[in-house]
């Protein structure tokens, strides 16, 4: 049971994105296409899985002042494997992706996933962590792609849904869906919807307004 906790509890109830707002960068860059949106997941899962089972199989030799040394070089290597071998059998993927599967090195999920939990358990539970923190990862990004693909230009995974007036048809894309800051907007009601129904994970006021404030400034 506890095993099935670890593995689910991130996906929705921990979710590393919507509640401990981890890994947005990512949301940011390589969501305006379904495509680089699952690469980017399953790249960035591959790792986080690895490196979680090679951190916690050899937890108990690292000296506790080099550890989060230890940690980067064993993510990097990882990373830069991944890159590769992306860039082998996926070489337009891996030119849209650009430089973003590189900075899996720097994403805090990863180091955070490595540091809290694979520094502190077995391989087994270290690796549902991380399978787990990989799949709610990747569930928003693929939500984010999904609707900044489906009105920027009115394609799924390049796949035409919605004929666009460039092509004859009725659907005028939505040019903001492909920029940057859209997807700050689709990431902020997907977590204002989710707190709005799991109401326990809406934090409390960090502090009140003094009394009679309120009506001061009127």
């Amino acid at each position: 049971m506890n095993a099935l906790r670890t593995l689910y509890g991130p996906i929705i109830d921990n979710n590393p994105v919507t509640l401990q707002i981890l890994g947005i960068c990512s949301a940011l860059a390589v969501t305006t296409s379904m495509s680089t949106a699952a690469i980017m997941c399953l790249a960035l899962t591959a790792v986080l899985i690895t490196g979680s089972a090679i951190i916690s199989l050899i937890r108990r030799h690292i000296p506790t002042s080099i550890r989060l040394i230890v940690q980067i070089t064993i993510i990097a290597s990882l990373v830069i494997v991944a890159d590769q071998i992306i860039e082998a059998f996926a070489f337009e993927m891996s030119q849209r992706l650009s430089i973003f599967v590189g900075l899996i090195v720097t994403n805090c999920l990863v180091l955070g996933r490595a540091e809290a939990f694979a520094m502190h358990n077995p391989p087994a539970p270290s690796m549902l962590d991380a399978l787990g923190n990989g799949l709610g990862y990747s569930l928003v990004l693929l939500i984010v792609g999904f609707f900044r693909e489906l009105f920027g230009a009115g394609t799924l995974f390049g796949q035409t849904v919605f004929l666009t007036i460039y092509d004859g048809g009725w659907f005028v894309p939505l040019n903001l869906m492909l920029l940057a800051p859209s997807a700050f907007f689709v990431l902020g009601l997907l977590i204002w919807a989710i707190r709005s129904v799991r109401t326990a994970q809406v934090e409390p006021v960090d502090f009140d307004l003094e009394p009679g404030t309120k009506e001061r400034a009127k």
